[in-house]
């Protein structure tokens, strides 16, 4: 009669999972659109590669959940909520089995959308820095110039590495890659790595895929391939495969795993745990459910004459003028990504300081003309070129916070 009682508890808390989960079903879709293969192929590995262990791994996991959530709650933040959800997945399949992996646990996080926005983050001092060093490595070489932020002129002519030049993307697939090399080798040896050597390979993957990157910028300059086409996609491929995949490869030699899988301990799942964390993610489920609150205009400076604005989309307002488009969005919004999207190539990105305040400045091009844009995060009459720094002041102090960009042609 116990057994059966706890088997009962055991369908439904299982059901009870499947039902948070469909009544989630439009942060699911949100989460999934991002990275789904990644995510998919991530929670795969978890499975499969799981091993038993008797740390308290669950107390870990409801302590992220809860933290994610009242964040997710105050803020509105769907991915948070996503990857919540994803570790109560964890939570539940751990306290069943008692077999937790380290390895697709990293790839989970690295996986979500808000390390997707970290990285977006990133992306822009990364390729400032990369394309430096391409150009200090070829000036001794090639007749080059001058550099001009991420466009290099040789013998009067500007070759621009645009973002889609940077392959930064591949640095998940390394991870992917690297994250089944490890599990591989535990399988293999039967044994399992210690935290910290999980941690070490994955600065490894970091270090290995910037290398791979600036050997790949390299080599598109030497071959004037900076343009998408067939050649400029095998040369990120090869330096790929030949800077990332095969050091991986050759590292994973020396990595021995140390600890042994830990012996089965009968211990029955804390019920407690698992119904503290469904209760904190389904109180957040019905947040998520409203309608995101933005007040983009609330609190806006007089001299944006809103009267003549429109809006360009729910969380997008667009005032143009003789000679200056504004745009004041939703945070979420990265105008580098925006731009680009457009068909614009930006040539130049760096923080300056205007007006005594810092923010971001962008020279484009498109179709011969060229363009000054400047844009800030803001709340409060303050400004910010953080997106951790204002989402900071949203969640201490709940005033409007928005994202302003000013674009001018120049000629």
């Amino acid at each position: 009669m116990r057994d059966l009682f706890n088997v009962n508890k055991n369908v439904v808390a299982v059901l009870a999972i499947t039902t948070l989960i469909a009544f989630n079903y439009n942060v699911l879709l949100f989460g999934l659109s991002n990275d789904f293969i990644g995510i998919v192929f991530s929670i795969g590995l978890f499975l499969f590669g799981a091993k038993r262990t008797n740390l308290k791994v669950d107390y870990v996991l409801i302590g992220l959940i809860v933290l994610f959530e009242l964040v997710s709650f105050r803020l509105h933040i769907r991915s948070l909520h996503f990857l919540s959800m994803a570790m109560l997945i964890c939570l539940v399949y751990y306290s069943f089995t008692k077999k937790f992996s380290f390895i697709a646990f990293i790839c989970i996080l690295l996986f979500s959308t808000l390390f997707n926005k970290f990285f977006e983050h990133l992306t822009t001092e990364i390729k400032q820095y990369l394309c430096y060093a391409a150009f200090v490595t070829l000036k001794s070489f090639l007749p080059i110039e001058r550099i001009e932020g991420v466009s290099i002129f040789i013998n009067n002519a500007k070759i621009t590495i645009d973002t889609a030049c940077m392959g930064l993307d591949m640095f998940k697939t390394g991870l992917l890659i690297g994250a089944v090399l490890l599990t591989l080798e535990e399988r293999k040896q039967k044994k399992q790595y210690a935290i910290i050597q999980i941690l070490l390979f994955c600065a490894i993957i970091v270090v290995l895929n910037i290398l791979s990157n600036y050997f790949r910028i390299i080599t598109l300059i030497l071959f004037n391939c900076t343009e998408e086409n067939v050649l400029h996609h095998a040369i990120g491929l090869f330096c790929f495969v030949v800077y990332q995949v095969v050091p991986m490869l050759l590292f994973i030699r020396y990595f021995k795993c140390k600890r042994n899988e830990d012996k089965a301990v009968e211990t029955k799942p804390n019920y407690l745990l698992i119904g503290l964390a469904f209760l904190t993610v389904l109180i957040t489920s019905f947040e998520m459910k409203k309608e995101k609150k933005l007040d983009l205009l609330t609190g806006l400076n007089p001299k944006y004459e809103i009267q003549k604005g429109t809006w360009a989309a729910h969380d997008v307002f667009k005032i143009n003028t003789n000679d200056t488009l504004v745009y004041i969005k939703d945070p979420l919004h990265k105008p580098l990504i925006c731009w680009t999207g457009d068909g614009y190539k930006i040539t130049d990105s760096r923080e300056i300081s205007r007006k005594g305040q810092k923010v971001w400045f962008n020279l484009m091009e498109k179709n011969g003309a060229k363009y000054h844009s400047y844009w800030w995060y803001e709340s409060d009459g303050k400004k910010f070129t953080s997106y951790i720094q204002v989402m900071w002041q949203k969640l201490l102090y709940n005033k409007p916070i928005r994202l302003i960009n000013e674009t001018t042609r120049i000629y």
